[in-house]
């Protein structure tokens, strides 16, 4: 075979915990108030470098952080050693021949991967991926499930530095996630894009009363208002209401978007690079959303750098995503483990263009934040 041959002579392999800024962060699920990460850095025969990066949540992830980097040590780090970096979809291949799921873990080498070979390349990961179709990229802010009164003060604040769009965590009750989206919209009219967020924490019955409650108020979206398993129920909550439905917990793998699109479940899919398997998993279940006639939204909400520029990089690349990016996590982390942290504070940057995923793992850093499991 000819080609640029990248075999790979070293695999390292970090936890690091990050603080969040503040007191953290609430969803239907649990608060945080730090990210535990995994680290990937490759490096092959010729010294190319590539990195990986993956930030499980709890109760969110199908796997732990324990879990993940046991994997990735035990399993995954032994079976590609030595194999070429240069073919990420042998790579693959050979993961998942040896290790079924485990996409997270998988995503964290498969990335380090793409990122070799593009900068062996001495180009950007969105040329890899196809090239991009925007030189900028926005982002998306949060609301937490706070009260009416700090729900709306947020939200006026993150409008004023330039955010055109937002999420507003729900669940709880649905007369108070009805107050607190009330709130927000009346704080900034008509001007910024809302969506809301139930972390699956409902059930058919009163996703079904809250959509209802929440028709006024112009919603962008209603993100996995019922249980991951229960397409049905979503479809169900879909037919019901007048605000489009978006699947998120229930979609892992290229599978499990068949299994939504079949059901009719959603009008938006959400698809993230970790939790998908990496970036050309990732890209061909963005392109069966497309092709079923289906937005996608890109973007996991706690990813250090590395993962963080890697969705930035992939959802340059499709017209089909939707603005307002969830990558925000360098906005939540009090600090990173790249040597330049990303400044997404104005709601919009350029893009990075690279080499690679154009980021560079900072050795204080990793130090600094190390983990144990």
């Amino acid at each position: 075979m000819t080609g640029i041959r990248l075999p790979i002579r070293r695999i390292e392999v970090f936890c690091v915990a990050v603080p969040l800024v503040g007191t953290g962060f609430r969803n239907a699920y649990t608060t945080k108030t730090i990210q535990k990460s995994a680290l990937v850095r490759l490096t092959a025969d010729d010294g190319s470098i590539g990195l990986g990066n993956i930030d499980p949540s709890p109760g969110y992830s199908a796997e732990t952080i324990g879990q993940s980097l046991a994997a990735i040590r035990e399993r995954l780090a032994p079976l590609i050693q030595g194999q070429d970096a240069g073919n990420p979809h042998r790579i693959m291949q050979a993961m998942d021949d040896d290790l079924p799921n485990y996409l997270d873990a998988k995503a964290a080498i498969e990335m380090a991967c793409v990122d070799l070979l593009a900068r062996r390349l001495g180009i950007p990961v969105h040329q890899y991926l196809g090239g991009a179709v925007t030189e900028n990229v926005s982002f998306n802010a949060w609301i937490g499930i706070v009260s009416p009164d700090e729900a709306a003060a947020e939200a006026r604040k993150w409008h004023e530095r330039g955010f055109l769009s937002a999420k507003i965590k729900v669940g709880g009750g649905i007369e108070a996630d009805r107050d607190r989206i009330k709130a927000v919209r009346d704080a900034v009219g008509p001007g910024m894009t809302l969506r809301a967020d139930a972390n699956a924490g409902y059930s058919v019955d009163e996703a079904i009363a809250l959509g209802r409650l929440l028709e006024p108020f112009d919603l962008q979206l209603l993100e996995q208002p019922v249980a991951d398993k229960d397409l049905a129920g979503m479809a169900k909550v879909r037919r019901s209401i007048g605000i489009p439905v978006m699947a998120d917990e229930s979609i892992t793998d290229h599978e499990s978007l068949i299994d939504v699109i079949r059901a009719g479940s959603a009008d938006i899919v959400k698809l993230k690079v970790m939790k998908q398997g990496g970036f050309l998993k990732c890209r061909r279940m963005l392109e069966t959303a497309t092709a079923a006639g289906m937005r996608v939204v890109i973007g996991h909400g706690f990813g250090l750098g590395v993962n963080t520029v890697a969705e930035i990089m992939l959802a340059s690349t499709s017209s089909n995503v939707l603005p307002g990016l969830e990558c925000v996590g360098p906005l939540k982390t009090a600090d990173d483990i790249v040597t330049a942290k990303l400044d997404l504070g104005a709601g919009r940057i350029a893009l990075p263009c690279g080499p690679g995923l154009g980021v560079e793992l900072s050795d204080e850093k990793i130090q600094r934040y190390l983990a144990t499991v």
